[in-house]
């Protein structure tokens, strides 16, 4: 998958395992150990693949908790907040989502949410998109969204936020080789003939390295 993404034209990532009660049991620490077996794996492969770790946290209460016992996996800084990658179901936006976002913005957390255009709640409802961009979220894209590669409905959306210069970074979330593959390559090959070229770059580098440049790359 390193190599994968290196042939996509990628040069940093950040690892972000998803932390899900119950689901996938991840914590801070043993996320940053075991990124830290990887880095040296690569390194000893010879790949020049620069990584750094953090987390795709689904959005729950424990994230008071967890904030409160400095145990938080941030992804960056954005504007003076500490950003968190914030997963909503993909079935549906939870009551109480727009309570806990004010509550993260005043204790200086910034949520970026991931994915947001494969949320059916958001599908079906684009007032939804609107409240979570209201209440003062950030977005990340998917890249095998806007390329086609999850339904077409997925990617009409995409292009809408992304028309709408709603989009804060596009990112791979990449899974594995075949399935959920690496595809920053496709993407920005395909939004450089879509889009405004600035926009596009603002997209996959300025704001990725502006978000992360305090993260401990290996």
């Amino acid at each position: 998958m390193a190599e994968q993404a290196m042939e996509c034209g990628v040069t940093h990532i950040v690892c972000t395992p998803h932390i899900h009660q119950g689901y996938f049991d991840n914590t801070q620490e043993n996320i940053i150990e075991v990124a830290k077996t990887f880095s040296q794996y690569l390194t000893d492969a010879g790949c020049q693949l620069k990584i750094a770790s953090a987390a795709e946290l689904r959005i729950c209460p424990e994230i008071m908790f967890w904030y409160k016992n400095n145990t938080l996996p941030y992804l960056g800084t954005w504007q003076g907040k500490n950003v968190i990658l914030l997963e909503l179901p993909h079935s549906h936006v939870p009551a109480g989502t727009d309570n806990l976002i004010r509550w993260l913005l005043n204790h200086n957390i910034q949520p970026l949410i991931a994915h947001p255009e494969r949320n059916r709640d958001i599908l079906a409802d684009y007032r939804k998109f609107e409240m979570l961009k209201r209440c003062g979220c950030l977005f990340q894209l998917t890249a095998g969204s806007v390329i086609g590669r999850f339904s077409k409905p997925i990617q009409t959306l995409a292009l809408k936020m992304l028309e709408q210069k709603a989009i804060t970074v596009i990112a791979s979330d990449s899974h594995n080789l075949d399935r959920r593959p690496n595809d920053m390559g496709r993407c920005r090959a395909f939004l450089q003939e879509h889009c405004d070229r600035d926009y596009v770059t603002t997209l996959v580098e300025t704001n990725p390295k502006e978000i992360t440049q305090t993260l401990g790359w290996l």
